[in-house]
C-alpha cells in the first residue's frame, strides 16, 4: 500500500483512517512504512478489547513523531489495512508518560446508525466513559501510564488534525 498517495483530510471534510486493529480486538496491530504492511505487534496485555476500530491518519504526524491516533466507531469490525472515510466527533486527550497524545474519534460517512451525530457531545455519554477507560487501563500491565485529560468537541478534532497535518 502506498501511503504517500493517501490523504488524510478530504475535500469535503471527512477524513482517511486507516483501520490497523479492529473493533472487539485484543490484537494490536500496526502498519509498517517501510514494509508496506500490516505487523502483528502484540496482544493486548490486560482483557480488554479495542472499542472501536483503532488506526491513524495518513498524512499527519503528532508532535511525538508518531501519526495522529484515529478511532472509528462501528457496529462491525472492519480488518487490518481498511481504509474508513469518517467524519470526525471529536477527540480523546491523554497524558503519557511521553507527554500529551490525541485520539480522533469518527463515524463512518454513510453509516446510518451514527448520522445522527455530529459532536461527540450527541454520543451516549457512556460510551465516550468505556473508551476513555479503554486507554486508561489496557496498557497498565505493561507498566505504562495513561490518564485521560477529556473529550472536546468536534471543532477541537479538526484543530488537531490542522496542527498534525501542517507537522508533516
Amino acid at each position: 500500500m502506498k501511503l504517500d498517495r493517501i490523504s488524510g483530510l478530504l475535500p469535503d471534510g471527512t477524513v482517511n483512517v486507516l483501520v490497523e486493529s479492529p473493533r472487539g480486538s485484543r490484537t494490536k496491530y500496526e502498519y509498517d512504512e517501510d514494509l508496506g504492511v500490516m505487523v502483528l505487534d502484540r496482544t493486548l496485555h490486560a482483557a480488554v478489547y479495542f472499542p472501536a476500530g483503532y488506526g491513524f491518519v495518513p498524512g499527519t504526524r503528532s508532535s511525538d513523531g508518531e501519526r495522529l491516533d484515529a478511532l472509528v466507531l462501528g457496529d462491525e469490525p472492519a480488518f487490518p489495512g481498511c481504509l474508513a472515510r469518517v467524519r470526525l466527533l471529536g477527540v480523546l486527550a491523554i497524558a503519557t508518560g511521553h507527554g500529551r497524545e490525541h485520539k480522533l474519534l469518527g463515524a463512518p460517512v454513510g453509516e446510518p446508525r451514527f448520522a445522527e451525530y455530529q459532536d461527540a457531545a450527541d454520543l451516549p455519554t457512556h460510551l465516550l466513559k468505556e473508551i476513555e477507560h479503554f486507554f486508561e487501563v489496557y496498557r497498565e500491565l505493561e507498566g505504562k501510564d495513561m490518564a485521560s485529560l477529556g473529550w472536546e468537541g468536534v471543532e477541537r478534532a479538526r484543530a488537531v488534525l490542522d496542527e498534525c497535518i501542517s507537522e508533516r
